[in-house]
């Protein structure tokens, strides 16, 4: 039997001091993350006693579990359609397409009818489903834990329905883009 081998310590050069305070700019943290590369989601649920649909952007979305098949996404406390989605028995992931640009940014803006114009259709339990999304998941929230500024929103997966092969939504350095060939 052989002892664990401790790691070799590692110096690392950084490209600006850390901060005195031991507080990271809110800038600085955003334009680090935004050289990472994320899908694009929309949630959407009916809401209400006149089942209006409500829908929110995502891009901190991913898989957790298999079995119990288990994604995440993270949602702003400052988001005014969570509230709206949160109060419904099932809901949507929408895995947005590279074509479905307008539509993640018109659920992104905030107030208004965010469905205005948009064609969609509904999973077996009511939740609306975005008319050309290359996949979907219908979803119930299985856990929400606070996380700073944000909630992070564990969703169990009940049903999942494809669309076609189409390629994702993804956005790179505060922008849509598309992956390449």
């Amino acid at each position: 039997m052989t002892s664990p081998v401790a790691p070799p310590q590692i110096q690392r050069s950084l490209d600006f001091p850390a901060s005195s305070s031991g507080r990271i700019d809110p800038d600085e943290f955003r334009a680090a993350l935004g050289r990472f590369t994320t899908g694009v989601v929309a949630v959407t649920a009916l809401h209400g006693m006149d089942s209006t649909p409500a829908g929110v952007v995502v891009n901190s979305f991913t898989s957790v579990s298999l079995d119990p098949a288990l994604v995440l996404f993270c949602m702003a406390r400052t988001s005014s359609s969570w509230p709206k989605i949160r109060t419904a028995e099932r809901y949507c992931v929408n895995i947005l397409g590279k074509n479905q640009r307008e539509i993640s940014a018109q659920l992104a803006s905030p107030g208004g009818d965010k469905f205005r114009g948009l064609s969609w259709d509904t999973t077996p339990t009511g939740a609306p489903v975005l008319e050309g999304t290359p996949a979907w998941l219908e979803c119930s929230t299985e856990a929400e834990y606070p996380a700073g500024d944000h909630d992070v929103v564990v969703a169990r997966v009940h049903r999942i329905g494809n669309h076609g092969a189409d390629a994702p939504l993804v956005f790179y350095r505060g922008a849509y883009g598309r992956l390449a060939d």
